[in-house]
């Protein structure tokens, strides 16, 4: 999943693309459980919303986490464009990271368990990329939908750079805010992984263990 511009800076504010009002086309379902993904979900559900490099192997990992999670969906998040496309995420000119909307029963796994999950899948000291991926769309990105949810990324993320610099690797360069708009993507990105099997993955991670998580009480 590489752009044609690699862009590494954020588009300035004479950059940025309009967009459009109408929202793109997307599935209505999931692949792998095939409930809705746009909702409405169940009662007592919260979301979750992470950037950690190209979304498609980003997504997988977070379905494959067992059975507190709801539903999951590729999209666009953090940025100023209206209702992007792919290309115009790649274009490097909405100022969009590529995320993963994670809907999960609280009861079953805690949001501790999500941001483990996080942490070790990707490497969050690599700045506008994620391995080959280069580009604005694939930094690192925790985007929380409440106080709590704030207070336990920033945690999280002090926690581990104290071990990943115990590791050698550099400062965490995960931007952690409120949630801005999400933006479902097309619908070959929702779960491709799942109809792609042996589609392209570029997800790695450290191998530094995040210490938060299946300790945490929900």
């Amino acid at each position: 999943m590489f752009s044609l511009r690699k862009k590494t800076e954020m588009p300035s504010p004479a950059e940025i693309l309009p967009g459009r009002a109408a929202a793109i086309p997307t599935a209505e379902s999931h692949v792998v459980n095939g409930r809705s993904l746009a909702g409405p979900y169940p009662a007592g559900m919260q979301k979750a919303l992470f950037g950690l490099g190209c979304f498609w192997g980003a997504e997988r990992k977070f379905w494959q986490s067992g059975e507190g999670i709801w539903v999951t969906a590729s999209g666009y998040a953090g940025g100023t464009t209206q209702n992007p496309t792919y290309e115009e995420v790649c274009s490097g000119l909405t100022g969009h990271t590529e995320v993963v909307l994670v809907v999960f029963d609280p009861a079953k796994i805690a949001y501790e368990d999500l941001l483990k999950i996080f942490w070790e899948n990707h490497d969050p000291t690599q700045g506008m990329r994620q391995g080959g991926d280069v580009g604005t769309q694939y930094r690192s990105a925790i985007y929380t939908y409440d106080a709590q949810q704030q207070e336990a990324a920033e945690r999280s993320r002090a926690a581990y750079a104290q071990a990943l610099a115990a590791g050698g690797y550099g400062p965490v360069t995960t931007e952690i805010r409120p949630a801005p708009t999400f933006y479902f993507a097309e619908d070959y990105h929702q779960q491709y992984l799942a109809r792609n099997p042996a589609g392209y993955c570029g997800l790695g991670g450290t191998g530094v263990a995040c210490q938060i998580g299946l300790s945490v009480e929900a």
